[in-house]
């Protein structure tokens, strides 16, 4: 019986004094190296250029999984969110994985959902991952032709936002909580930190990830306020625009108040956790929704609040998709309907006799 491959591996080649790469049924390679880290190294940078396809393959000889592979090693490291595309490339490799790319149709599409059982939403953000991943390989010479692939209907528009009073209860609660040791309050509070995010959000709708990343100083993670010209630089020095813009933004009076004064009191991140950067929310986020009564609210609500408010405040399209960093469109279509200019003159004309 002959014996099974053993596959790449690495080799201690006395006469040569390095490390070796054998691989059976090639050519033995040289590491050009004595260390066993560095051989290492050369072993995975051998494997990923062995698996590579070296020339554009037909739909039916190129595997998903490859497609998806080659998507996660060479695009998803320059996007700023890599960790969702290996979420999705998770969740698509079980029913994917081992399907050629000429098996991709709308029937095939429609039962990945069915079996996913998620919301559209979510199986919408995954196949559109598997697109993307199609037409990098398309692009890069790997694949000859990407086949269409079937998303299902992108989900309405949410148009959750909070009235006034919903968010003084949630800005309340977290100011107000305390920390809580063998069932008794210590009178410290934990929460300052979240109560500072809510109250900077609901003046300036800034995305979470932008919003934690916020220092008094300029520095390359991400984005500083500048409290002396009263301007918030969402982006930070060197970052790449996305398509999700982050535009400069003048500071209200009001929230610039509070930002000097934090400053003065020697923090250095916006939102700080006894004295570090906020690496997240989502305990404190949850305890106060909790405490505060309300359902159905996520720190991305406060952005919806923050364009609601300022169109029902009379704030133009134009200006506010240049203060949000939203199209003046996604304004339009998702806002609009709360402008006290909202189908005004249509009003005016069938009101007048």
């Amino acid at each position: 019986m002959p014996q099974r491959a053993k596959g790449p591996r690495l080799y201690w080649h006395d006469a040569k004094g390095k490390w070796v790469i054998r691989d059976t049924g090639r050519p033995e390679t040289s590491t050009g190296t004595a260390d066993r880290s560095a051989a290492e190294a050369a072993l995975a940078a051998y494997i990923t250029a062995r698996d590579r396809p070296t020339a554009p393959s037909h739909a039916d000889q190129f595997l998903i999984a490859q497609a998806l592979d080659l998507y996660g090693r060479e695009h998803a490291p320059t996007t700023k969110a890599p960790w969702r595309i290996a979420y999705a490339i998770e969740g698509l490799l079980p029913f994917w994985g081992t399907l050629p790319v000429s098996a991709i149709k709308g029937e095939t599409c429609r039962r990945y959902a069915r079996q996913r059982g998620l919301s559209d939403g979510t199986v919408r953000r995954e196949l559109g991952v598997l697109r993307a991943a199609l037409t990098h390989c398309a692009r890069e010479g790997y694949l000859l032709t990407a086949p269409p692939v079937t998303l299902p209907a992108a989900p309405a528009p949410r148009d959750r936002w909070l009235t006034r009073g919903e968010a003084a209860k949630l800005l309340w609660a977290a100011w107000r909580a305390r920390e809580i040791r063998k069932g008794v309050p210590t009178g410290k509070r934990t929460m300052k930190h979240l109560a500072k995010f809510i109250l900077v959000d609901l003046y300036t709708g800034t995305r979470k990830e932008a919003l934690l990343a916020l220092r008094f100083s300029p520095h390359i993670g991400g984005g500083y306020v500048d409290t002396v010209n009263g301007v918030m630089y969402r982006r930070g020095e060197g970052q790449r625009e996305s398509r999700k813009r982050q535009p400069p933004a003048r500071l209200p009076d009001r929230l610039l108040a509070h930002l000097r004064r934090w400053e003065r009191n020697g923090q250095t991140w916006v939102v700080e956790y006894h004295g570090s950067r906020c690496g997240d929310i989502k305990t404190a986020w949850a305890a106060a929704c909790e405490a505060a009564g309300l359902e159905g609210v996520t720190p991305h609500t406060l952005r919806h609040t923050a364009i609601t408010w300022a169109l029902q405040r009379g704030a133009s399209l134009w200006d506010a998709s240049g203060y949000f960093g939203a199209s003046v469109e996604t304004i339009e279509r998702v806002y609009g309907h709360h402008s006290p200019q909202h189908q005004e003159s249509a009003r005016r004309a069938m009101d007048s006799r």
